[in-house]
């Protein structure tokens, strides 16, 4: 039996930003979960998804995109059936690092100037992609058309759950597979070039003129590295 591929949005985006993605999996026989992030902080996401896995039977490959890859990282310790981890434009963070620290340890990240925060009753704030800029900030190797359409439907992420140390990391005991664009602009290449070697990585696939969302219009190039990972 093939292994369940549950699949982690990141922030800006959300679960159906994996339906290419879904289509293929179906299409060669991987039953899937695209988990609908909370996007609250990195434990109280974390906690979320290992909740879910608590629901899968069988070997599982956790897929994260984003600030996706943080929960992934801290959901799958200690959780025997998760076999493999997939880093999609991720964070792969060690133990005391958080997602804004790694993005800001090398330059080209532009993000931080596209925000538009939202202050929320409880003092914290939601932070999303402005809608004139998310295309060529977030997506700019899919059309401007789709990107729009993204824009408006973006999920936010509290400022907070950028800024939380992430806990033991899951990829120093389970095999890790590494894909992501060389022009993301939320996730410096150099920063994903870092986190890849030092995880280990069992392949890193780096897509010449990708955007932080990538795997969108390259869905085949992620499953067939998802299905190395199921093997």
């Amino acid at each position: 039996m093939k292994p369940t591929i549950v699949l982690v949005h990141g922030a800006f985006a959300e679960s159906a930003s994996w339906d290419g993605v879904i289509k293929l999996l179906r299409a060669d026989g991987y039953p899937a979960v695209a988990l609908a992030n909370p996007l609250r902080g990195v434990k109280y996401d974390s906690d979320y998804l290992r909740a879910t896995l608590a629901s899968i039977a069988g070997d599982i490959v956790l897929v994260g995109h984003s600030y996706g890859g943080m929960l992934i990282t801290n959901a799958a310790t200690g959780v025997p059936n998760v076999k493999s981890l997939v880093y999609v434009g991720a964070f792969a963070a060690d133990a005391g690092e958080s997602a804004a620290a790694l993005s800001g340890q090398f330059p080209g990240s532009t993000l931080g100037e596209t925000l538009n925060p939202v202050k929320l009753p409880d003092g914290s704030t939601d932070l999303y992609i402005k809608q004139d800029v998310y295309h060529h900030q977030f997506a700019a190797d899919s059309s401007a058309d789709d990107a729009a359409v993204w824009a408006v439907t973006q999920r936010p992420i509290t400022e907070g759950a950028l800024n939380e140390a992430s806990g033991e990391p899951a990829w120093k005991s389970i095999p890790s597979w590494f894909l992501f664009g060389s022009d993301d602009l939320n996730i410096p290449v150099a920063a994903h070039r870092f986190m890849a070697e030092r995880a280990g990585s069992r392949r890193t696939v780096e897509l010449a003129g990708g955007s932080h969302t990538v795997a969108i219009p390259e869905a085949a190039a992620l499953v067939t590295l998802i299905a190395e990972a199921a093997a």
